[in-house]
């Protein structure tokens, strides 16, 4: 199980997993008031409204990001009889599903993923079979 970092304005508690991140940087480039990478803490919940926050929050590629509600509203949980996933190949990236997922990984265990999840296509990760964004630093490119 990853560990979990909390962060909370009163109304909303984020929750940031550091193994799943991949480093998009889609969360500091879109609200920066809140998502400062180099400080300490990194997430000032009381930067933004928490609509905003939630707003980004979703946009967040890996699912390292996520909400909880502080007063009993929890996030809304995606459909659950979805029957096609959406797959995007990221350019010079990783693989995106963007649904629900169980990953059967080698050792027999397996993991339920419920939100988008960025697979490894450069084979260089740290924490494979998902993307840490070694892909940046390594060379990797799409094949032609």
């Amino acid at each position: 199980m990853s560990k979990e970092h909390t962060f909370t304005n009163g109304e909303v508690t984020i929750v940031w997993k550091p193994d799943v991140c991949i480093h998009s940087r889609k969360c500091w480039t879109g609200l920066g008031a809140v998502f400062q990478p180099g400080k300490k803490p990194w997430i000032k919940p009381e930067g933004a409204t928490t609509e905003a926050i939630v707003a980004q929050i979703k946009q967040c590629p890996s699912g390292a990001l996520s909400f909880r509600m502080n007063h009993g509203e929890a996030e809304p949980e995606r459909e659950t009889t979805t029957t096609v996933a959406a797959v995007e190949l990221m350019p010079n990236g990783p693989l995106m599903v963007k649904d629900r997922c169980t990953v059967q990984h080698s050792d027999g265990r397996t993991e339920e993923r419920t939100r988008t999840t960025a697979f490894c296509r450069c084979g260089a990760s740290a924490n494979k079979p998902y993307c840490d964004g070694t892909h940046r630093t390594n060379g990797f490119t799409d094949a032609a």
